[in-house]
């Protein structure tokens, strides 16, 4: 029984760990650029979008397809970004044991 208990304890050190890192999440920011900074993204560590900049050179008419194209391009570049973060933080908690296939957090 020795064993089981210390399994216990470590189990809710994990929880109490994971607990941490995902309050540390919602106050991570981070963000996605796309052609040469003239679209911002930035997300929270939960994926939420928090601000978008457009530099006003795009904000004609005539660029709105060049701005849609960026839009999306800066959203995929902090979203990669993010998840690499995520995964960083994760292995911190985890001690770089690997999430069971179907688990993802934060999302």
């Amino acid at each position: 029984m020795k064993n089981l208990t210390e399994i216990m304890k470590q189990a809710q050190a994990m929880q109490a760990r994971m607990a941490d890192m995902q309050a540390g999440l919602e106050r991570l920011e981070v963000e996605g650029r796309a052609g040469g900074g003239l679209v911002i993204m930035a997300l929270n560590g939960k994926g939420m979008l928090q601000r978008v900049t457009i530099d006003p050179s795009l904000a004609t008419p005539a660029e709105i397809a060049v701005l849609e194209d960026l839009l999306v391009a800066a959203h995929r570049d902090a979203k990669v970004k993010l998840e690499a973060r995520v995964a960083e933080e994760m292995a911190k908690v985890t001690g770089g044991i690997p999430l069971p296939p179907g688990f993802s957090l934060p999302f």
